[in-house]
């Protein structure tokens, strides 16, 4: 069986709807916690896939947040190994950092339900099944593109939404794996950063209701096509 280990940073950012394609794909699924399991462990390394979830940190916070290190390391050596790593919005930041890429705020928040624009590579890439598709987005900083990645999509508010390296590495800055009805956790969780941006947690439950449904499915048709063409 495959293992697939996922790097989670706060409880309630996990695989989501991602871990049921996961085990139909034949992954047995293990969860890492940041700030609590060691990051340097060969198992990591050696995973068939790491996924690397998100969380309400920044990746420059290395003094704040010292095992931001050991992850940045453990991503180091797998992309340049070529292992299979998809990264989730800081996950994804944490890849780009890896990679040498410059990763930092935005100026603004982008917090909701907005359609993902994907580029003509973006198209061609796992992610067609999400073209135009309302997903959910929840960050302040962004990732640039690592050199020798391609720029699959973007939104309004950020230009840069995700990236691949051939088949073994994608980078999504938005959030394909939140079930709907788990979102009231990711409200209790971020109250106060939404407070913060003057967001109004009513305002994101009824985008929720509009759109959430429909995301689960597109997502397991992204991550199947990227499962499918991985070579692990």
């Amino acid at each position: 069986m495959k293992t697939a280990i996922a790097i989670r940073h706060v409880a309630f950012e996990d695989l989501g709807s991602l871990r049921r394609q996961l085990e139909m794909r034949g992954y047995r699924i293990e969860y890492r916690e940041a700030g609590v399991d060691r990051l340097d462990s060969p198992a990591l390394e050696q995973a068939d896939l790491l996924v690397v979830l998100g969380g309400p940190i920044g990746v420059g916070d290395d003094d704040l947040y010292p095992f931001l290190q050991q992850e940045r390391l453990l991503l180091e050596r797998r992309l340049r190994r070529r292992r299979p790593t998809l990264g989730i919005c800081l996950g994804a930041q944490m890849m780009a950092s890896a990679l040498g890429a410059r990763v930092a705020p935005m100026g603004h928040k982008e917090i909701g339900y907005a359609p993902l624009r994907l580029t003509d590579s973006g198209l061609e890439s796992p992610l067609a099944p999400l073209a135009d598709a309302q997903v959910l987005h929840w960050h302040g900083d962004q990732f640039a593109i690592p050199d020798g990645a391609q720029s699959l999509a973007s939104s309004e508010l950020c230009p840069h939404q995700a990236f691949a390296i051939e088949d073994y590495a994608l980078g999504l800055q938005f959030h394909p794996e939140v079930e709907p009805e788990q979102l009231e956790r990711w409200l209790i969780g971020h109250s106060g950063e939404l407070a913060a941006a003057g967001i109004d947690p009513r305002e994101l439950r009824e985008q929720n209701r509009r759109h959430g449904d429909a995301l689960p499915a597109l997502a397991a048709q992204m991550l199947t096509r990227w499962l499918s063409g991985v070579r692990a």
